[in-house]
């Protein structure tokens, strides 16, 4: 290893971006790092967890009722008018 060469070196593919230089200790700290991030980042995504865990479901509270609203009133005894008359 060479500690003298550059951190970033051009890519030997024909493209003008820059690669991680394993040569150089710092690159190849890099290198290992970026690595073994991706490899953690893809484990909580498999396993659902961190930050890829899903929303929690809400949890259930009972209405309000209209009777803790308002004071109580007696229904009448025939609201819709069903009843037959005699």
């Amino acid at each position: 290893m060479n500690g003298d060469g550059p951190v970033f070196k051009k890519s030997r593919w024909g493209t003008n971006r820059y690669v991680y230089n394993a040569d150089n200790p710092v690159g190849l700290a890099l290198v290992v790092i970026s690595t073994a991030l991706g490899l953690v980042v893809l484990l909580l995504m498999e396993n659902r967890v961190g930050l890829f865990a899903p929303t929690p479901e809400p949890t259930w509270h009972p209405p309000t009722s209209y009777v803790d609203v308002r004071p109580y009133e007696p229904l009448p005894q025939d609201p819709y008018g069903t009843t037959p008359t005699p």
